[in-house]
């Protein structure tokens, strides 16, 4: 096991050498994962692991790929695609464009959620959606829009629950172990490297969706992004966070209204 200590020296090498900013990550999280793969890789020592993640830049990016969370399934959660569906998408409408950030987009599922949903309610022509994560590796898979076929029976479960009526398997082509869906969703979609952490806002917004991404994150940094997210929305625009997350008790709480029982807020100041 890594001590405390070396797990800190290890964050400060991280972000003095690449710009990765660590610090205010869940310590136990952080902790659990690097030892994880410190056991994984096999490594005879701390300072041996240390090494070969200051003087090897394709073992930092297997590091960030380990360390950060990429768990996600398209329509995970259907209650919350659902209120998606039925009451923000068609107030969202009746603008001219729509800007959607998916923050910390992992391999991608969501966003093709979010780009299904805004095809069947006729806005796909007029959405820009702006899928970001710290991780480039699973930026790249993202932006395939490959996925494993053994996953899209309850993909197909969760979008039918979300109020789908379409054949869910009319959306992709299947390929021996994977499907691969309709270049007509992806083409809305611009991928992008951004750190929640140290980077700034880059757009204004009409809804941002950041989804079980703020659990792994301590007070301090939960309150820097969301200070982020609300600089990055319009007034009446929309926040949604995963189904453990919240801004009850952060600074930016007094200015949005929660929606029904769904992590999502709006804008009102």
């Amino acid at each position: 096991m890594i001590e405390d200590e070396n797990i800190e020296l290890l964050i400060n090498d991280v972000f003095e050498l690449y710009g990765y900013d660590f610090t205010d990550y869940s310590r136990a999280s952080l902790k659990r994962r690097i030892n994880r793969l410190y056991v994984l890789d096999k490594f005879p020592s701390f300072a041996e692991l240390r090494y070969r993640l200051r003087k090897d830049p394709d073992y930092f990016r297997h590091f960030v790929e380990e360390i950060t969370v990429n768990v996600t399934e398209m329509f995970r959660d259907p209650g919350f695609y659902q209120v998606l569906r039925t009451e923000i998408l068609p107030r969202l409408g009746t603008h001219p464009y729509i800007r959607i950030w998916h923050a910390g987009c992992s391999t991608g599922e969501e966003v093709y959620s979010m780009a299904i949903l805004l095809k069947e309610a006729n806005l796909l022509h007029k959405s820009i959606l702006y899928a970001t994560d710290l991780n480039p590796e699973v930026l790249e898979k993202a932006r395939a829009g490959i996925f494993p076929i053994a996953h899209m029976k309850q993909y197909s479960e969760n979008y039918m629950a979300s109020g789908g009526r379409q054949d869910f398997s009319s959306y992709y082509s299947a390929n021996y172990d994977g499907v691969k869906f309709d270049e007509s969703l992806g083409k809305h979609m611009v991928f992008s490297a951004h750190n929640l952490v140290s980077d700034s806002s880059f757009n204004e917004f009409h809804l941002i969706i950041c989804r079980n991404v703020l659990i792994y994150f301590d007070k301090v940094l939960q309150d820097r992004v969301f200070e982020l997210f609300d600089k990055s929305l319009g007034l009446l625009s929309y926040l949604a966070l995963g189904s453990k997350e919240t801004i009850k008790f952060s600074a930016i709480h007094a200015r949005y209204k929660q929606i029904g029982k769904e992590k999502i807020w709006r804008k009102l100041k």
